[in-house]
This record gives C-alpha cells, structure tokens and sequence, in this order.
C-alpha cells in the first residue's frame, strides 16, 4: 500500500530520504519502500514517523487528517 502522506510531509518538511533515515535509524531504501508502497511499515514503525513529522498515522496513510463518516 503506498503511503500517500509519507512522501508529501517529507517533502513539505524540505528533508531528503538520507535525512529521515538517518534520523530513524533506518536504511534509505526501507524509507523508500514505504514511500512507494513495496513494504508496509510495522505498527511501530508509524509511531516512530507519526512522532517524527508530528502528523497523525492516518494523515501519514492517506494523506489527510482523519475525517469521520459518520457526522452528527
């Protein structure tokens, strides 16, 4: 599943993959692939990014910040 939020607040930061990666202590590439969609990051994993860009896992998922279906 590519991740749609991910590349776009990366981006909207002004950071480059090297940066996050480093920053997270993980490799370029397995940023990459969850940018792209090739791997889906664990549970852990969009904590550790949802705290890192200071944006919501959904917002990280989708894009956008999470809008209810149901409004009352």
């Amino acid at each position: 599943m590519e991740m749609l939020g991910l590349k776009a607040i990366r981006k909207k930061k002004g950071y480059n993959q090297l940066k996050v990666a480093m920053d997270l202590n993980i490799s370029r590439q397995a940023l990459s692939y969850y940018e792209n969609g090739k791997r889906s990051p664990d549970i852990a994993m969009l904590k550790i990014l949802s705290d890192y860009y200071d944006v919501s896992i959904d917002y990280l998922i989708n894009g956008k910040e999470f809008e209810s279906k149901y409004k009352k």
